[in-house]
C-alpha cells in the first residue's frame, strides 16, 4: 500500500445477508428476540407502591422549626406610639433584618465606628434631604458618599427650592441640563475648591455655607461642611449635566473626585470591627466605588473585617448585591438587603434609630 492512500476492501458478503429471523415479519409490540431480549432493551420494569408501614417518626417537640408563635406580629391598636409599632412587627425575614440593621447602626455609634451613607440622587428627589440632614446632626452618620447627580439636585433645591426637570420635553429642543446657574456655580465652586486643596463634596458644601442660598437648610452638602463631616462626590465624566457647560474644567473635576475617592477610602478603612456601610439608591456607580475603596484600604494594610453592609432599594440589582451585600463581608461581617421605596424605608429606618437613641438615654 502506497503512502497516503488507504486500501479499500470489498464488503464481506455475509454483511449483506439477512437472517431468516430478520426477514420474517414481526407483530407490532412484539418482544424482541435473541440478545436484545436478554439485555432487557425495550422492556420496562414493573413497580409496586412503597409500603409506608416501616416509616420512622419522632415527636414534633423534638423537630427544629423556623416559625413560632413568639415571633408573630401583633395587631395594631389606635393611638399607639411609634415604638409600639416597631415592637408589633413580626420577627421574620425583612422585619428581622430591619431590627438587626438598626441595632448595628446604634452599636456603631456607641463604639465610635463610622456609619457611611452611600446614596443615589433619587433619595434627594423624593424629598429625603431633611431626613439625612437630621441623621447627620444627631451623629448617626459619619460620612455621605454621593454621585454627581446628588450634587446637582442638592444644589438646585438649596438655591432655588426646586429641581428635576422634564428630560423628555427639554431634550427635544436641546435644552436639557442647560440651566445657567446650575452649570456655572457648581463648576466654579469645584474649580475654586481644588485650588484650596478640597474635594468636590467639601468645595460645594463650603460654597453653600458662604452663599447662604434661601433653602440652605435643605442641603446635605452644607450640613456636612457645617458639621465638619465627610461628604464625597464620585463623578463619571459625561454623566452629569454640568459636564456639558463651558465652565466645566475636566482637570479640576477629575482632581476633585479623585481626592474624594481617597477620602472615602480612609473612612472605609475605619469600618473594621463594627462599622456600617449603607448603599441607598445607587445601582452601579457607588457599589463599584465602595468595592475599590475597600480594596485600596485592605491593600494598604487595613484589616477592614467584621463590619455590616446594607443595600436599601426598591429593586435589588446585581452590583449592590455583589459589591455591597456579599463580597465585602465574605470573610467576616454581615450583609443585609432591605427592599422598599426610599420615601418609605429611609424615614422608617431614621425613626427607628431615633427611638433607639432615646431608649438608650433612659
Amino acid at each position: 500500500m502506497s503512502e497516503g492512500r488507504t486500501e479499500r476492501r470489498a464488503p464481506r458478503a455475509e454483511r449483506h445477508e439477512e437472517s431468516a429471523e430478520s426477514r420474517e415479519p414481526r407483530a407490532v409490540g412484539a418482544e424482541p428476540s435473541g440478545e436484545r431480549r436478554e439485555a432487557g432493551v425495550g422492556r420496562s420494569r414493573k413497580y409496586e407502591p412503597l409500603d409506608p408501614r416501616g416509616v420512622k417518626t419522632y415527636p414534633l417537640s423534638q423537630r427544629p422549626s423556623k416559625v413560632a408563635v413568639s415571633a408573630a406580629g401583633k395587631p395594631w391598636e389606635p393611638g399607639g406610639t411609634f415604638r409600639s409599632y416597631l415592637e408589633s412587627l413580626p420577627d421574620h425575614l425583612a422585619a428581622q433584618s430591619f431590627r438587626q440593621v438598626v441595632a448595628a447602626i446604634l452599636e456603631a455609634r456607641r463604639r465610635g465606628k463610622p456609619v457611611i451613607l452611600g446614596m443615589g440622587a433619587h433619595v434627594i428627589k423624593v424629598g429625603l434631604s431633611p431626613i439625612v440632614v437630621d441623621l447627620l446632626e444627631r451623629g448617626l452618620l459619619a460620612a455621605v458618599a454621593t454621585n454627581g447627580a446628588c450634587a446637582i439636585h442638592d444644589f438646585e433645591l438649596a438655591y432655588a427650592g426646586f429641581t428635576s426637570e422634564d428630560v423628555e420635553v427639554q431634550l427635544g429642543a436641546g435644552e436639557f441640563g442647560m440651566a445657567e446657574e446650575t452649570g456655572r456655580i457648581i463648576n466654579e465652586a469645584v474649580a475654586a475648591g481644588v485650588k484650596r486643596g478640597l474635594g468636590f463634596g467639601r468645595a460645594l458644601g463650603e460654597w453653600m455655607l458662604g452663599a447662604k442660598p434661601a433653602y440652605v437648610h435643605q442641603s446635605i452638602f452644607a450640613a456636612c461642611a457645617r458639621l465638619d463631616l465627610t461628604c464625597t462626590v464620585h463623578v463619571a465624566l459625561g454623566t452629569d449635566i454640568i459636564h456639558m457647560h463651558p465652565s466645566c474644567d475636566g482637570a479640576a473635576m477629575g482632581e476633585a473626585t479623585e481626592r474624594d475617592f481617597r477620602l472615602l477610602a480612609a473612612v472605609v478603612a475605619d469600618l473594621n470591627d463594627g462599622g456600617v456601610y449603607l448603599n441607598v439608591g445607587s445601582a452601579v456607580l457607588l457599589p463599584e466605588v465602595f468595592l475599590k475603596a475597600l480594596t485600596l484600604a485592605r491593600n494598604l494594610g487595613h484589616r477592614v473585617q467584621d463590619f455590616v453592609t446594607v443595600n436599601m432599594d426598591f429593586i435589588q440589582h446585581y452590583r449592590p448585591t455583589q459589591n455591597v451585600v456579599r463580597r465585602p463581608v465574605a470573610r467576616g461581617g454581615e450583609g443585609y438587603a432591605l427592599t422598599g421605596h426610599h420615601e418609605l424605608l429611609l424615614p422608617l429606618l431614621a425613626a427607628a434609630l431615633i427611638e433607639g437613641l432615646e431608649e438608650a438615654k433612659t
